[in-house]
């Protein structure tokens, strides 16, 4: 009987060891030093996880945000310790379309966009999202004109609920995937997008800063990391060209462009925002590790 006991203990020891080597494994992967703030971003996984797997993998790789997730789901985040680093708007369709450029749009804009700012106030996500809009038949200096009395429309709303609404700035370039690109979107440039942002003067309306985007449209991204400064108000990753993971496939060197937003002294997110085209949890543990400088 002792024989069997002990022969029992050692076969239950033997079996349970690689699942216990696998779990510690799991767990070196992912944030070290933490001086970035990083985020998953959510539409991205949707075809791989679920909402609970997403909070899941976060965890693991040191995450601290889920974003641009539906705020039913902010409670199941919140469950496993997780904020949303920035919103979208309760619109439906793609709010990218129509944006604060169309005067057409700003009363249902504004009022979606002040019920996103509220519902981030209570949950504690700092940030809120927001576009230009097609061109549509708008000048670029009508659209932004309209852009601007949009904005300063809630900007005073923002301040007083502690959000930042962050204006994204959008590749026209890339036409093969409407993921990937929107040929049409009229925020299509840095400078432009910054023009907006000084004029309606806000410290609660900032700029999506996303590197992809401003890689295909603009390049010299570090540089302009330093010009926009403070005017930063969230961050976007995926690798170019083809929006896949931040591998040695593509052509933006991740490091330095952290450091350089390190440099600026930002604080804010850094939402992983890339397509997989393999594996997502491999993917996602390499962008993880990579932009944890």
């Amino acid at each position: 009987m002792i024989k069997g006991a002990t022969t029992g203990l050692v076969a239950g020891s033997l079996v349970g060891a690689p699942n216990a080597g696998l779990a510690k494994e799991e767990r070196k992967r992912g944030v070290k030093k933490g001086r970035i703030n990083q985020s998953v971003v959510s539409w991205c996984f949707s075809d791989y996880w679920s909402v609970e797997e997403t909070c899941r993998q976060a965890k693991r790789l040191g995450c601290k945000s889920i974003e641009l997730i539906n705020s039913k789901n902010w409670p199941i985040l919140k469950k496993h310790g997780l904020t949303c680093a920035i919103s979208g708007i309760p619109v439906d369709g793609k709010p990218f379309i129509k944006g604060f450029n169309n005067p057409e749009y700003h009363p249902w804009l504004i009022e979606a966009t002040k019920q996103a700012i509220d519902e981030s106030a209570d949950f504690g996500c700092p940030n809120v999202i927001a576009f230009t809009g097609f061109s549509e038949n708008f000048s670029l200096e009508d659209g932004a004109k309209n852009c601007i009395k949009g904005f300063k429309k809630v900007a005073g709303y923002a301040e007083k609920k502690g959000v930042t609404v962050c204006l994204e700035m959008l590749n026209s370039r890339d036409g093969t995937d409407p993921n990937k690109g929107h040929p049409g979107y009229q925020g299509d440039h840095t400078d432009y997008c910054m023009e907006i942002l000084h004029a309606v003067g806000s410290p609660r309306v900032k700029l999506l800063f996303d590197i992809y985007h401003v890689q295909i449209m603009d390049g010299d991204v570090i540089r302009r990391i330093g010009e926009c400064g403070e005017m930063i108000g969230h961050v976007h990753t995926a690798g170019n060209p083809g929006r896949g993971e931040l591998d040695d496939k593509q052509e933006i060197n991740y490091p330095p462009i952290m450091k350089a937003l390190l440099k600026e002294g930002y604080e804010g997110f850094v939402g992983q925002e890339f397509i997989p085209t393999r594996d997502p949890i491999q993917g996602l543990a390499e962008a993880v590790e990579l932009c944890d400088v």
